[in-house]
């Protein structure tokens, strides 16, 4: 019976009381001490050239800024102290901890003495950033669990910041005793409560079970935030769904991302406990099933891709070259260059699009309305004239870019949604396409596809800039400033020149909403074949597809920050000789398409209002926004009504037949639609002529033999006659 002397007392501790000073211990704040050694000494730089020491100094700035936080590189560390980067990877949980404790040590002896009232010391957060490899999502496997990792991914849904104990006191409901500074796990654990009070004092009943209730007023707690992450697209295998993770950042690591962007996230691949099974009976299985998530420690946005981009971070020499850049003489023709430059030849709608990346001024008017400053712009055209590449381009160099297909899109897609939340049960609402991609461009291809009804959605939008919901209880607007461009086919699919107004199929409110219209023919023209076959030739076969871009261009990030500075930092105005100008043209243009609608006798489907007038002052202010001008000059105006004229204009007068092969009068034209007229007089629905007894009647009637051949050609294109009995009866349809 030895050892019944021994005072050792034994106890069973369930709030984490400090064990004896064991071995532990001791490793622990040496462990401390290295990183504190770390961060007091690591230093860049040489003797001969000076050197800085890096974190202490950083350390001291971010805390006179009240910013607790420092950035550490793992690379560093190792460079330092090889074991201290291993603790870090191999046991990221604990170590960090200590890592933080010794940063709360410097930043005590660097910024001392504090000013008065701000003699506490504020815990400092250490976040890690590391240039490893990074691993994909599906690598993360059980032998990861607990260790640091590195993962790329797309964040794509952010709850909102909330706020989390780290330290929490209790009190027992019966004998109020409390028991307070108890540490919480950082992470998405929990505590436990303890069962029992274990307080005797004399003469009580003992108390009953799970007698602790939190005291909220006397917790200590910090913003955390819950991510959730997708893998990028590229790194999909085929056929397969992207996964998803959870990610959880707390203080500093708050709010630096948006749903959209690109992230490299480095953190410590952690299980939380599983959600408590309701299916009671049938023997628990998941009692050692845990789900993951991820503790960042580091997030890096990625600046290439979309989502929000450079618009602040421009350093004074890039500022510098940006704007010796601007001042080019011939920045506008290098610009509409350097857009797409894969695609040949279509200059003109290549300088519409640079103006819409660049965009008008907004102005809003001393009774509190505003006018638009986004130039949107819809190209109708031919399969295969690369309309689709150059919206995926925009898409690509504009400094927030959203894509969308016009099947797949639908009204509560494009502008805004309103969803139940599934834990909490209540309403709330979701921005679209439209919304997200506010101070951008939405691209919207299949134009033409889109249901009516969906269209409709966009007007308010494309106009105002607002998107107004009044849904569910929720009745708010939301902003949406961005640029549309839209791309879609004919009515027939080929633009049909015989057609004229039938070929766009849009209503007049959809398409005076756009600024220019562009009218893309697949003209057949052997010259301009032999230059496009030698140009597509040409990337496909040399290496140019991968090396630098060519002389006279810019390349695209250079670009994309050209366009993200100009639109921040520039908003011009027209002069007063622009205005006037542009004056005369639109009392001009008006009366051009009033007297074009007298001659066709019917209205233009394109209508020229005072929209178009406000269009061209914007294409004139983004004119004079590339070279950073304060002022759109008389030039401007000039180029501003070129394009508009190549454009809208084309478009609004395409509706005159001028275009028919072998036809270009005016009087061909009415004859063909009178031979059309007599023809559908002459035979009925459903019943059947000889061909050839039909053209002889029309010969007879002094009409030339290839008009009458030409009008039924037309007929049977359009389906409404066709040939029966090897070829020598016409059989009218509709």
């Amino acid at each position: 019976m030895s050892g019944f002397d021994d005072p050792g007392i034994y106890y069973s501790d369930s709030f984490g009381g400090d064990g004896s000073v064991d071995e532990g211990q001791i490793r622990k704040s040496q462990l401390q001490k290295r990183f504190k050694e770390f961060l007091r000494q690591y230093r860049v730089g040489t003797d001969r050239t000076g050197f800085t020491f890096k974190y202490r100094d950083e350390l001291k700035r971010h805390y006179n800024l009240s910013q607790y936080w420092v950035e550490v590189e793992m690379e560093d560390l190792a460079s330092f102290d090889e074991d201290l980067a291993d603790y870090l990877y191999k046991q990221p949980a604990e170590h960090l901890q200590l890592f933080e404790e010794a940063a709360k040590e410097v930043a005590d002896e660097v910024t001392r003495p504090r000013p008065s009232g701000e003699e506490t010391l504020q815990d400092i957060q250490v976040t890690l950033k590391s240039d490893a490899n990074a691993a994909s999502i599906r690598s993360l496997k059980s032998d990861q669990m607990s260790h640091l990792v590195k993962i790329p991914g797309i964040v794509i849904a952010a709850t909102p910041v909330r706020a989390k104990a780290t330290r929490i006191a209790i009190q027992c409901r019966s004998c109020r005793n409390t028991i307070t500074n108890i540490a919480v796990r950082p992470g998405l654990e929990g505590y436990a409560l303890p069962r029992k009070c274990n307080t005797e004092q004399a003469g009580r009943p003992k108390c009953p079970l799970d007698p602790y209730f939190i005291m909220p007023d006397k917790c200590k707690c910090v913003d955390f935030q819950v991510l959730k992450l997708q893998e990028s697209p590229d790194a999909v295998p085929h056929g397969e769904m992207p996964r998803h993770l959870q990610l959880y950042c707390d203080r500093y690591l708050c709010d630096k991302v948006v749903p959209g962007n690109r992230v490299t996230i480095m953190g410590i691949y952690s299980i939380k406990k599983s959600a408590y099974s309701k299916s009671k009976g049938r023997d628990n299985v998941g009692v050692g099933i845990r789900s993951a998530y991820i503790r960042v420690v580091g997030i890096q946005v990625d600046t290439e891709g979309s989502g929000h981009s450079f618009a602040g971070s421009v350093t004074p020499q890039e500022e510098e070259e940006l704007r010796r850049l601007a001042a080019m003489p011939n920045i506008y023709e290098t610009i509409a260059k350097s857009i797409a430059p894969s695609i040949y030849g279509s200059t003109d709608i290549k300088k519409a699009i640079a103006c819409l990346l660049f965009g008008g001024s907004r102005k809003r008017l001393p009774d509190g309305l505003t006018r638009r400053g986004d130039i949107n712009l819809l190209m109708l055209g031919d399969p295969g004239t690369a309309k689709s590449q150059l919206l995926k381009f925009v898409e690509k160099c504009s400094p927030i870019g959203v894509y969308t297909s016009g099947k797949g899109s639908s009204a509560a897609g494009l502008t805004a949604s309103v969803i139940r939340d599934p834990s909490s049960r209540n309403f709330f609402m979701e921005g679209g396409a439209m919304v997200l991609a506010d101070g951008g461009v939405v691209c919207i291809d299949e134009f033409d596809k889109m249901r009516e009804d969906d269209r409709v959605a966009i007007h308010e939008a494309m106009e105002q800039q607002t998107i107004s919901i009044a849904k569910a209880g929720i009745t708010t607007t939301l902003n949406s400033r961005c640029s549309v461009l839209a791309a879609a086919n004919s009515v027939f699919g080929r633009w049909d020149e015989t057609k004229g107004e039938e070929n766009i199929d849009f209503m007049p409110t959809i398409l005076s909403r756009f600024d220019m219209i562009f009218i893309v023919k697949d003209v057949h023209n052997e010259e301009r074949d032999m230059t496009l076959a030698k140009h597509v030739m040409s990337l496909h076969v040399s290496a140019l597809t991968q090396t630098q871009a060519v002389e006279g261009e810019i390349e695209l990030n250079k670009l994309k920050k050209l366009i993200s500075f100009c639109r921040t930092k520039c908003g011009p105005r027209l002069s007063a000789a622009a205005a006037e100008k542009l004056k005369n043209c639109y009392i001009l243009m008006r009366s051009g398409t009033r007297q074009h609608e007298q001659e066709s006798d019917r209205r233009s489907s394109i209508p020229i209002t005072v929209r178009q007038l406000e269009a061209i002052v914007r294409i004139a202010e983004s004119l004079a926004k590339m070279k950073l001008q304060p002022f759109a000059t008389e030039a401007d105006v000039e180029e501003a009504l070129r394009l508009f004229q190549v454009s809208t204009l084309d478009a609004a007068m395409s509706g005159s037949l001028s275009g028919a092969e072998g036809f270009t009068t005016q009087e061909d034209q009415e004859m063909l639609s009178r031979i059309e007229k007599q023809l559908k007089r002459r035979f009925a629905i459903g019943s059947q002529v000889s061909e050839h007894s039909i053209v002889q009647d029309f010969v007879r009637q002094k009409y030339p033999e290839h008009a009458i051949y030409k009008v039924l050609q037309l007929m049977m294109r359009r389906g409404e006659i066709q040939h029966r009995m090897q070829r020598k009866v016409l059989y009218r349809i509709k």
